[in-house]
């Protein structure tokens, strides 16, 4: 099992991403997207990477528009997923992270599962183009729950599921039911708190997360890959504190 740090994408990247291989973390969760992360140099990132043994998982822009029913729009952003899985391959990473897309006309609201699965089979072999697995996390209705998430899986050749822990506690399904249903096909996780009502990307222990249970449901799956502590704070002296006191917390309830 690996602990890694997602960059801010509000923040210097390069500088960040330094920051976390002096924190001594495992692997960095790249995400590229505005306004500081959006052109990410392979080639000036990976003598860092290499500098401080940091691994990389691809994290992509959650809010582009790719289920839109319109071909121009989707072609645009299969486009960006193709230049992001082009950047994530050359750093060495294996998946690419994508968001549910919840764009659409009013009209075609019922659809939105629908339309995820027609746009999803691309990019899935795009990112398979570059050596990559895409995995899709789960968040808000109708992507929060195991039923949706079975439909995808069959449907979509090659798609993975990326766990979102947080998202669980606000969702439909919970942790332990995506983890006892769908272990099988989970690649990547998201760990933060919160307390049931916002994506607060807390730091462990402080929301109303039953972390033990938590562990325990991934472990039962047989999973032992990346573990990301999505965790954020402006202070950066409290946020490396934050991250310490979960990357402990985990590896103490993972040893137990």
């Amino acid at each position: 099992m690996k602990i890694g740090v997602m960059n801010h994408p509000a923040k210097p990247v390069y500088d960040e991403v330094i920051s976390f291989g002096k924190a001594r973390f495992d692997f960095v969760d790249l995400t590229i997207e505005g306004p500081n992360a959006v052109n990410i140099d392979p080639e000036k990132m990976r003598p860092i990477l290499d500098r401080y043994h940091l691994a990389v998982t691809g994290h992509t822009d959650p809010c582009l528009p790719w289920a839109y029913p319109i071909k121009e729009v989707r072609d645009a952003c299969l486009r960006e997923f193709d230049r992001c899985a082009g950047i994530f391959s050359a750093l060495g990473s294996k998946i690419m992270n994508i968001h549910p897309c919840y764009f659409s006309p009013p009209a075609m609201k019922n659809a939105l599962v629908e339309l995820n699965i027609q746009a999803l089979k691309p990019i899935v072999e795009t990112a398979a183009s570059h050596g990559l697995t895409a995995v899709l996390e789960n968040f808000k209705a109708p992507f929060d729950r195991v039923s949706t998430f079975k439909i995808l899986l069959a449907e979509v050749p090659g798609l993975k599921l990326h766990l979102d822990f947080g998202h669980t506690n606000f969702g439909r399904s919970n942790h332990e039911d995506f983890c006892r249903q769908l272990g099988e096909h989970i690649r990547h996780v998201h760990f933060s708190d919160n307390r049931s009502n916002a994506d607060h990307h807390m730091p462990l222990g402080v929301g109303n997360i039953d972390w033990k249970n938590a562990v325990d449901s991934l472990k039962a799956t047989g999973y032992d890959e990346t573990i990301t502590l999505e965790v954020f704070c402006d202070d950066p002296v409290m946020l490396y504190r934050y991250l310490d006191l979960s990357r402990q917390l985990v590896l103490d309830l993972w040893g137990q």
